[in-house]
């Protein structure tokens, strides 16, 4: 099974599957003497696993990272970092029903088309599970950023087609859904509590912004900074389309009210999302990514056979009832991942005066 790495200097493979004995990430390109000790990964973590809402899935995974190389008396060594992630909470038996039938939405389907056999205990490796070692990976990508200032935020701007009206600083880190209006944020709440009780799931629209990104990441042609982060948070199994700075928006507009008018002190809008020409211009990173619902769902569906025939599927696992909340985390990471490793191309070209990561 390909595709399971990312990055060229800063390069993730995750492994593992949702029912297996764990999943984890081994990070080859990290620089040395980088502080990093097991329990700075408690924070991220403990962002993306159930248990912030009664509405998460009813799974328990404690999510502790364990760092087995790469790390010597607290610091990085530039060798590869393998992080694990124990799986502590599986139950495979709602499951045995895929042995014969397709979940409608999920990955199920093409995963059996294109392998012929597949775990598919929870997903496997197409579960969302997989992006807790996602995670782990981004906080060891964030600090190489923090020297250089680069911090990476999300937020959730709708879930069930409630918007968040208004953008209060902080708030978004003060409820469980992540969203800057503390009033939408209860409205979503309400959504979710009626898409449970009628057997359903909602899926949303999540921003992330990221802060004190210098002027230069990127490369020309192929390796634009903005087609690597469509390319990372579209790499999020339950997202389906990805749009940075004025997005699909642009394309109502005419060049002059796209342009963003340059000044002595800098933009004076933000059209671009921070990105020009494939390369960062020193302004604000804006991307945003449309989250699709769940596909498992508790209600009957059509769906067929392994073997081709009419059936009827109705599940009966632990899922959320929607992505969108847990997903924040995880673009997150991509993000920074991505920034990491452009960060490192830029130092490549010649660009030390930017790094200082032994402090």
């Amino acid at each position: 099974m390909g595709g399971n790495a990312f990055g060229t200097l800063f390069k993730v493979t995750t492994f593992g599957e949702s029912h297996g004995p764990g999943i984890g990430a081994v990070i080859d390109g990290c620089p040395s003497r980088i502080a990093l000790v097991a329990e700075d990964f408690v924070p991220a973590m403990t962002r993306r696993r159930p248990g912030r809402t009664a509405l998460d899935t009813p799974r328990r995974e404690e999510d502790r990272v364990e760092i087995l190389s790469g790390v010597f008396e607290g610091r990085t060594t530039g060798a590869p970092i393998a992080l694990f992630i124990h799986n502590r909470d599986a139950d495979s038996r709602p499951y045995e029903i895929l042995r014969t039938a397709f979940r409608p939405g999920h990955a199920d389907y093409s995963f059996f088309r294109k392998y012929g056999h597949f775990d598919f205990r929870g997903g496997g490796r197409s579960s969302a599970r997989e992006t807790a070692a996602r995670v782990a990976a981004g906080v060891v990508a964030q600090k190489i950023l923090e020297p250089v200032g680069i911090q990476v935020t999300a937020q959730t701007l709708e879930m069930g087609g409630i918007q968040a009206r208004k953008n209060i600083p902080g708030a978004a880190e003060n409820n469980p859904f992540f969203c800057p209006d503390p009033e939408a944020a209860a409205e979503m709440e309400g959504a979710l509590k009626k898409a449970r009780e009628e057997h359903d799931s909602l899926g949303g629209i999540v921003e992330v912004r990221v802060a004190g990104c210098p002027a230069g990441l990127g490369e020309p042609v192929f390796d634009k900074l903005d087609a690597d982060l469509a390319r990372a948070v579209m790499s999020v199994g339950a997202v389906k389309g990805v749009e940075i700075g004025a997005g699909f928006a642009a394309a109502r507009l005419s060049g002059s009210e796209n342009n963003d008018p340059l000044t002595p002190q800098g933009f004076r809008t933000n059209r671009a999302g921070g990105i020009l020409g494939g390369i960062s211009n020193g302004d604000e990173i804006v991307l945003r990514a449309a989250v699709k619902p769940i596909p498992s769902i508790k209600r009957e569906q059509e769906t067929i056979t392994r073997e081709g025939q009419p059936c009827k599927i109705n599940l009966e696992g632990r899922y959320d009832i929607s992505a969108v909340p847990r997903v924040v985390p995880v673009l997150e990471a991509m993000v920074r991942l991505v920034l990491a490793d452009h960060l490192l191309r830029f130092r490549a070209i010649g660009n030390e005066k930017l790094f200082s990561t032994a402090d």
